[in-house]
């Protein structure tokens, strides 16, 4: 049931939904306050969001808008900012908008203060505008087949012909736009090595490293990057060894990382192998991001993830939960991520798979703010929802 624009009826204490693996700990207890959506109704389709709270106490949400579907090749990077801790947002802002679709939106305050805000270009979108022109109707792979309206057609074709082949296959890259004086204005794109939907996280010793993968080299190499210079320059570290029996090609997407209180990375991965299929492995790092443990299972079905350390030391884990109940998840660690509790529902009543990638913030308060994309019952278009809640 949805609760747009106002407070849910009554706190919600969240239950366990299954019974407890060996590598589990009860869930603690959760209460939702409220769950609303955040986009205005006249945005577009809205996918693949990232919240961060910076020093200063502002949220910056950005994420992949100006689309008409979940494939399509308009994508834009947008953004909002609020200030008052998620109760209001700005109106929507083009941050990126290249000639093709630009995809999953990632965003992180550096040390100093800049704004880091990443992506990558997709032509994912080429196979369906090509069965469109010919046969006259989108299917989109498992997502719901269904007719194209000629307007749509003609928007696909012109936005497609913006660039000839050779200059789309140039457009192809994972990207990284800065900006020093708090979004006014961004830089130029700057290739950042891998790529993934929550962008790099901050390390104590002044590095960012980018935990993620090569997405237009042969190999689809899965690692992390690194960066020395605040973000300006970025290149490869370390690769992340592939457990037996697994393709990284086509099995391992998405990381996501944190940094442990006891000194230790921890890197979370979308797997799509035939072990553990649809699960979230992990791996870790003990010397700084230079070698990797092997991916392994942790009990948890869902994905792609997010990392956030709590100010008491905690770590937690937002997914995605693409089947029944459908929505949103979380997770928590008291021990550095060596074991994860049996998980929390931030919301269960989604439509359809066509949602999740949340990401989590802790405010002033000590509640947590989580955003993530989703597809409402009867909705033409996806748009961006909030959690705020509570660990009791």
């Amino acid at each position: 049931m949805d609760f747009p624009m106002r407070l849910r009826p009554a706190p919600i204490f969240l239950l366990a939904l299954a019974a407890l693996s060996p590598a589990q700990t009860s869930a603690p207890a959760a209460t939702i306050l409220e769950i609303r959506t955040i986009t205005p109704k006249e945005e577009p389709y809205s996918g693949w969001p990232t919240v961060v709270l910076r020093a200063n106490g502002d949220l910056w949400s950005v994420w992949s808008g100006g689309r008409d579907a979940h494939v399509c090749p308009m994508g834009q990077v947008r953004a909002m900012t609020s200030k008052d801790g998620g109760a209001t947002w700005s109106y929507p802002r083009v941050l990126l908008d290249t000639a093709t679709d630009d995809r999953d939106a990632g965003v992180l305050e550096t040390a100093k203060g800049t704004l880091l805000v990443t992506t990558f270009t997709s032509l994912a979108y080429e196979p369906y505008l090509k069965r469109a022109q010919s046969m006259g109707e989108l299917k989109s792979g498992g997502w719901k087949a269904k007719p194209m309206p000629p307007d749509q057609l003609a928007r696909w074709t012109a936005a497609h012909a913006r660039l000839d082949d050779a200059a789309r296959q140039a457009e192809l890259g994972e990207w990284i736009i800065r900006s020093t004086d708090g979004g006014l204005t961004w830089s130029p794109r700057i290739p950042t090595v891998v790529n993934s939907p929550h962008g790099p996280i901050r390390l104590k010793d002044g590095r960012l490293l980018y935990p993620g993968k090569e997405l237009w080299t042969g190999s689809k190499r899965i690692g992390v990057a690194e960066s020395l210079d605040d973000g300006l320059t970025w290149k490869w570290l370390a690769g992340i060894p592939t457990r037996p029996g697994d393709e990284v090609p086509t099995g391992y997407h998405e990381l996501h990382g944190v940094e442990t209180d006891d000194g230790r990375i921890i890197v979370q991965i979308r797997n799509h192998n035939k072990a553990n299929a649809g699960e979230t492995l992990q791996c870790e790092s003990s010397d700084g991001g230079r070698t990797w443990t092997v991916p392994a299972p942790i009990g948890v079905w869902g994905l792609p993830s997010h990392l956030l350390k709590l100010r008491d030391g905690r770590l937690l884990m937002t997914y995605g939960h693409r089947r029944a109940p459908w929505g949103n998840q979380a997770r928590v660690s008291a021990d550095h991520g060596r074991t994860w509790s049996a998980p929390i529902i931030l919301n269960g009543e989604g439509a359809a798979r066509d949602l999740g990638y949340p990401s989590t913030v802790q405010l002033a308060d000590g509640t947590l703010l989580s955003v993530w994309y989703e597809k409402l019952p009867d909705a033409s278009v996806a748009v961006l929802r909030q959690a705020r809640w509570k660990l009791d």
